[in-house]
């Protein structure tokens, strides 16, 4: 290999990451770890767990003031673009932290194989291999105690942002397919929140310069793809698979106002409300935010209302 091939930058997105022409891949963000912790001073506990060999996930058990009672399940799916981000980074672990703390429920974040080395489909099959792991612990079942001894699977919710948000939605499509879930489990609810959705039939206010840059995006997460409309990336493109399917009987779209996938999550939630689905749909769209900023500050009072919303949603019926 000569020297400038590892120089040479082949792909790079939005400083996250830099592919160069050796094959060395450089990821700029999402490295950093925090350790989990038993004995927390948030009075939330945490634990890794390995699923499977591709797939591993932290868990995160508030302080239950009844032991004997069980609480949601909420599988959370972390985002980054498909290439980039753990739920072992400061940004997840601390805002999953907070949500089980708030909402009162067994957390379980998806640690899912990325692009490029493992392209979509991958992170879809590892998270539905986690999802029907969770699942395993109903009725006391499965090797978790956490799961088993705490979760109540007829009030399961799954969760989340950016790329996360749109492996949600294919979650849920899935959760809808017959005998996909295990006797006695219900998946209640899916929160898409920022997600990432886009293609060329889609809202008409979309600047071009940014669709020939997501266009070169999904190719590189997802090289097998048939173009920007596949149904992955455009879940309303021609010969989608039909949103009356999401197995989930409610629905909560958040947007950013300033976010640049805001047009593309709104024309999802037009779509999905307009489609026939069965469920609920709602929507909540925090004004003068961008893509995330729940995550960066999660102190500021339009993160505080999200998350209130997002707790309220996951306890509704309770």
């Amino acid at each position: 290999m000569e020297r400038g091939e590892d120089e040479e930058v082949t792909f790079e997105f939005m400083e996250a990451i830099r592919v160069y022409k050796s094959g060395r891949i450089e990821r700029l963000l999402g490295n950093d770890i925090v350790p989990a912790s038993i004995e927390s001073p948030s009075g939330v506990s945490s634990k890794d767990i390995t699923i499977s060999p591709d797939v591993s996930a932290r868990l995160f058990l508030p302080n239950i003031i009844e032991p004997a009672k069980k609480v949601a399940v909420l599988v959370y799916f972390h985002g980054g673009g498909f290439f980039f981000e753990t739920p072992f980074s400061p940004l997840y672990h601390n805002y999953v932290s907070s949500l089980a703390s708030a909402a009162n429920v067994v957390a379980v974040s998806i640690h899912y194989r990325r692009a490029p080395e493992h392209p979509l489909p991958a992170a879809y099959d590892d998270c539905w291999a986690a999802f029907q792991w969770v699942v395993s612990h109903a009725d006391g079942g499965g090797s978790e105690p956490w799961l088993a001894n705490h979760g109540d699977f007829k009030r399961i919710v799954i969760a989340g942002d950016s790329a996360g948000g749109n492996i949600t939605h294919q979650m849920a499509l899935r959760a809808g397919e017959e005998g996909a879930l295990k006797t006695g489990t219900k998946l209640e609810g899916a929160m898409i929140v920022n997600p990432y959705f886009w293609g060329s039939e889609g809202p008409p206010n979309v600047e071009p310069e940014m669709s020939a840059k997501m266009d070169k995006f999904w190719k590189f997460v997802c090289p097998g793809t048939t173009g920007i409309d596949d149904p992955r990336s455009n879940p309303l493109a021609t010969g989608s698979p039909a949103l009356t399917g999401l197995g989930c009987g409610r629905v909560l779209v958040c947007l950013a106002e300033k976010d640049f996938l805001r047009e593309w999550g709104l024309f999802y939630y037009q779509g999905l409300a307009s489609s026939g689905y069965e469920g609920t749909v709602e929507i909540l769209e925090m004004k003068g935010e961008e893509h995330v900023f729940h995550l960066f500050k999660p102190e500021c009072e339009n993160a505080k209302e999200l998350m209130k919303r997002m707790v309220d949603f996951i306890n509704q019926g309770n």
